[in-house]
């Protein structure tokens, strides 16, 4: 089991690398420079912006900033914003991290509260009007855009019904509306799943066999077929991460909230090479520890599987 995670964590450390090296190479070829919007329509000179561009390290040649980036990062020092000037990128993490995470939770602990029992009723009793709604709001919550559900869902609560406030987080129901949209398509994914998945072990020998043993049927749900039900469902949970973390740029962006997806519109918008180069890294890196965690708990869920 060691060697396998020990392979993991290398194949993890290289696809974090190829991000962190795609991201600043990218960065650079987009048109412009932050300096450009650090110095605005300010009147400058030459030599100004020239004292600018050496005292970030942007005068030196592409592969020379990116082997000290490299270096810097193996040190864990993101570097000092360059719009922000003399903010380090740790301390601007540190501030909007704690927004973005709550905001995750949130919305994963619902989705898997929703979604869970839904899915596996919808299971035992497929084609009945339960199922049925829970297909159609299914596949809604997943064709839905993220950005036109926040939309809607800040005229109905906030302008409307006046339930919510429309932005911000001055309270902590802030985060409810946030959390609502990013766990819609979340719960949509997952009850589909938990529902199919549910649908085909209900038919296996081993399902019939605690009937015919006379087993409540209650029991031969919830030990029998929920328990192997779960195994695809944790599979995609798992994966899922990425794209929770994807929506929450959008979300974050419609309700300005000041999270780490906020944070990457505004960095990318200003070109704050720093800032940008650094959540693109720490996203990969959530993501490939996601996706590792995954696996193990898969492998100790299904006592079939065993990692050498």
């Amino acid at each position: 089991m060691w060697r396998y995670v020990a392979t993991r964590l290398l194949q993890g450390a290289a696809v974090i690398f190829l991000v962190a090296t795609a991201t600043f190479l990218i960065l650079r070829l987009t048109p412009g420079n932050p300096i450009d919007v650090l110095v605005g329509e300010a009147e400058v000179t030459p030599e100004q912006v020239a004292g600018i561009k050496q005292l970030w390290g942007l005068d030196r040649p592409w592969y020379e900033q990116y082997l000290t980036w490299l270096g810097n990062m193996a040190r864990g020092n993101f570097g000092v914003s360059v719009i922000r000037t003399g903010v380090p990128v740790g301390t601007m993490l540190a501030q909007a991290a704690p927004v973005t995470i709550t905001l995750n939770i949130a919305a994963l602990v619902a989705s898997v509260a929703i979604a869970i029992p839904v899915g596996i009723l919808a299971g035992i009793r497929r084609y009945s009007a339960l199922d049925y709604l829970g297909t159609v709001g299914a596949t809604l919550g997943v064709a839905l855009p993220s950005f036109w559900v926040s939309l809607m869902a800040i005229i109905l609560f906030a302008v409307k019904l006046r339930w919510l406030p429309p932005f911000g987080l001055h309270s902590w129901s802030g985060y409810i509306l946030p959390a609502a949209v990013l766990a819609t398509e979340q719960t949509a994914v997952l009850t589909r799943m938990m529902r199919g998945s549910v649908a085909s072990v209900l038919h296996q020998d081993y399902v019939r066999t605690g009937r015919a043993k006379g087993l409540p049927e209650a029991a031969v749900v919830l030990r029998h077929a929920v328990r192997n039900a779960l195994l695809p469902v944790i599979t995609v949970l798992g994966y899922r991460m990425a794209f929770l973390l994807s929506g929450t740029i959008i979300v974050e962006t419609v309700f300005a909230l000041p999270g780490i997806g906020r944070l990457l519109t505004d960095s990318v918008y200003h070109l704050d090479y720093q800032v940008v180069q650094a959540i693109a890294l720490l996203l990969a890196v959530i993501v490939v520890v996601a996706n590792i965690a995954t696996d193990l708990v898969y492998a100790l869920v299904d006592p079939r599987i065993r990692i050498g």
